[in-house]
This record gives C-alpha cells, structure tokens and sequence, in this order.
C-alpha cells in the first residue's frame, strides 16, 4: 500500500501543481473550477460559491500543513489564495441574511440559477462559505473571518431546523429527511468550533450528530432519506443508499469525537460497523468500485418512483463511479482500520486504494478524470455542479499524509485536525 510520502508526492506534484497552474483567478479573485472532466477546456467561467468556499478553505489547510511541516512546500502562495478566495465570497457572494448567492460572473456580479427563483438557492452552499471562512481563520488570524464563519454557520443551522432552506443541487422532496443536513452540519461545524472555540459551534455538532443517530442510524445501516412512510416506506428515495456519504460522515464524526461525549457516534466500534456495511452494500463486485446510489438491499435502487427531480438523478446516476466517495474511502478506511485494529478495514482500505488508484488519476502533474461510468471509462455527464473541484481529493490525500507523515518532516499536526 501506499504510505504518507506517496500520498504527499500524489498531492503536491499532481493534484496541487495542475490546480495551482489552472484554477487562481489573479484577476478577479476565487478560483476557476469549470473545467471539463478531462480538464482540457475551461467551459465556463462562472463561480459557484459552493467551490469557492471549499477553495478557501483547502488552500488555508495546505498552508497549515506546510507551516506544520507536513507538506514541502511554500504555504504563502497557498495562505494568499485562502485569503484572496474568502474576500471574493465574503464581498461578491455573501448576503446580509448571511445566506449566499449560488453563483456569480467571473467578476464577481451575483445572478439567478434560474431565472426568478432567487440568487440564495443553497444552505449547501452557505455551509461551504463558512468553511472557508473558519480555514482562513487559521492563516489571518484576528481578521474576523473565525466570527463571520460561526454567524454563517448559525444562520444555517437554524434554517435547516426550521426546515425553511433550498438545498441546490439535491431539492430535497417534501416529506422526506436528508442525511446531508446533519451531516455538514458536523463537518462544517467541527472546523468552526477549531476556528472559534466557541461553544455554540460545538452545541450545533453535538445536536447535529445526535439527529444522525436519531433519525438516520438504523444498527450499522444509514438511511440517506428517510421518507414520510416509515421504515418500510416503498419509494425509491427511501430506499435509496448513499455509499459515499456514509464513508464521509464517519470521518466527520470521528475528528468531531471531543465534542460528542459519550455519544454512541463516537465509539470507534460503532462507526467501523457501519464503515463495513457501507463499503459492502455499495461495492460493485462485478467491476471493481463503489457506486454512487444503491438500494438499501444492494444492487440498482428500486421502489416506487415519483417523479421527483432527485428521484430521476438517482435512477439515471446510480452506477457511476464517481471521485468523491472513492476519494472519502481512501481516507476512512485507512483512519479506521488504523484506530481499531480491524483486518476488515485494513482490508478494505486496501482493495479501495487498489481501485483507486487503477482508475481515476489522470497521470503526472495532472489531477484525476472525476466522473467516470461503471466500467470506468470517463463520463462526460454533469452529475451535481457543472464543475470541476479539486475538494475531496485533495482534502483526503493531505489527511492520508497526516495519518502517515513523510520520514524527516519536523511534524506538528494543525489544530483544525485530529483533535
């Protein structure tokens, strides 16, 4: 398998050379991040403000880790586009309500998804800026970029209780849960409370990761969306698993375990078993891989179908093989098997490693082609976002090092991190 320093080289002589190279604005400031899948063409040069909060934020942990002594290289360049990209949202993007514009021009000028529905579309979104903004904490201390993320992070946790949100590109159907508002409010709100240390940050994780535990755990099964019928509710999108987001959500709640108690999510036993299921119910035995959907019995997601916009998304994507989840098993498999001792895991986070690695980097100083079909040939098909992001491969690969650090490094781990 591969160790820290090969994950380093992965990271710093391919995935951050190609972006670094492709997508600063020195401009406008923020970042480029509609390239197509193959990273050929610019196809657009509109920002969504949904990659540009993650550009801050991963930028300004870059410059941590380089500070820290975990990657070679010069945490300036990196701590400046952390800085540069949070103004460009915190100035274009950000509204008084501390919501944010979906999406804006490249200079920065804010306009309607669609027409006539209203620029703040995603609560996704504004989670995503107050990320970044708690990164750039780090870098620009004493600037007010740890308050405005807790403000940001606050106006959305309390949408979300209200159930007063829009939740862009995943409408969520009426009647229906969504495993993903809990979930980033852990992620988002664990890297506030980092920034901040303050206390309403880490009560927002605690409350969002006992409603994952009330409403969404069911033994070591996750329900993406739980609808109004119940346990055995027979539509699709009840039925419907999501892999990728189980495997992302564990982490969070692992590097989130301080804040948890004695919260059954944060025993390590809890989370390797539905690790194990989740890495089971969505790998495609026949070609290798996790698929995006599955159904909660495995294979092609089934049940009664409604119509909806996200019902049809799962129907039409369910074996793609996507970057992202492969990307979060990295990380997640080698994080658990390395806390618990399991040979399952260890196991696991070989055979995902192996995938990997055989199907999506696109070759030296390059990133990796992130949408691919079942067999793994690219796929030219827009599945979220219009976007080419840079997020979770990078966030899992500077992780991956952190777990396993390069020999000869002077390593003190960043305080956003593994606390």
């Amino acid at each position: 398998m591969r160790d820290g320093a090969d994950y380093a080289a992965h990271l710093v002589d391919d995935v951050l050379a190609w972006w670094m190279s492709h997508g600063p604005d020195a401009e406008h400031g923020g970042v480029l991040t509609c390239w197509s899948n193959d990273g050929a063409r610019l196809v657009s040069h509109d920002k969504y403000t949904w990659s540009q909060g993650r550009w801050a934020w991963l930028t300004a942990r870059v410059a941590q880790a380089a500070r820290a002594g975990v990657l070679a290289v010069d945490p300036e360049p990196y701590a400046e586009q952390a800085e540069r990209t949070a103004r460009f949202v915190r100035d274009r993007a950000l509204c008084a309500d501390r919501t944010t514009a979906y999406v804006t021009t490249r200079a920065g000028e804010p306009f309607e998804p669609v027409p006539g529905r209203g620029l703040a579309t995603s609560v996704f979104a504004d989670l995503f800026a107050a990320l970044g903004f708690a990164g750039v904490e780090h870098v620009r201390p004493g600037e007010g970029w740890g308050e405005l993320s807790l403000e940001v992070l606050r106006a959305a946790a309390e949408r979300i209780a209200s159930g007063e949100f829009r939740s862009d590109p995943y409408p969520v159907p009426p009647g229906y849960g969504s495993f993903g508002l809990p979930m980033i409010l852990v992620g988002v709100g664990e890297q506030v409370y980092r920034a901040t240390a303050d206390t309403e940050a880490a009560a927002i994780v605690r409350a969002a990761a006992a409603d994952i535990g009330a409403r969404f755990v069911r033994g070591d099964d996750v329900v993406e969306m739980p609808g109004p019928g119940g346990v055995d509710d027979p539509s699709l999108l009840a039925r419907h698993r999501t892999p990728g987001h189980v495997l992302e959500a564990l982490w969070f709640l692992r590097h989130a375990r301080d804040l948890l108690g004695e919260a059954r999510l944060a025993d390590d036993a809890e989370l390797a078993a539905i690790a194990r299921r989740a890495l089971a119910l969505g790998w495609d035995e026949e070609r290798g891989g996790l698929f995006r959907y599955v159904d909660a019995a495995g294979g092609a997601p089934a049940g009664e179908r409604d119509g909806e916009a996200y019902t049809e998304l799962v129907v039409a994507t369910w074996d793609t093989k996507l970057w992202w989840p492969h990307a979060e098993a990295l990380y997640t498999t080698r994080l658990l098997a390395s806390a618990t001792g399991d040979p399952a895991l260890a196991a696991w986070a070989e055979r995902v490693e192996s995938y990997t690695f055989a199907t999506f980097p696109d070759g030296s100083g390059r990133e990796w082609t992130q949408i691919r079909d079942r067999s793994g040939a690219p796929d030219a098909r827009t599945v979220a976002l219009p976007v080419k992001d840079p997020f979770h491969i990078a966030r899992a690969l500077l992780m991956l090092v952190e777990l396993d650090p390069p020999a000869g490094l002077p390593v003190t781990a960043p305080a956003s991190e593994h606390a």
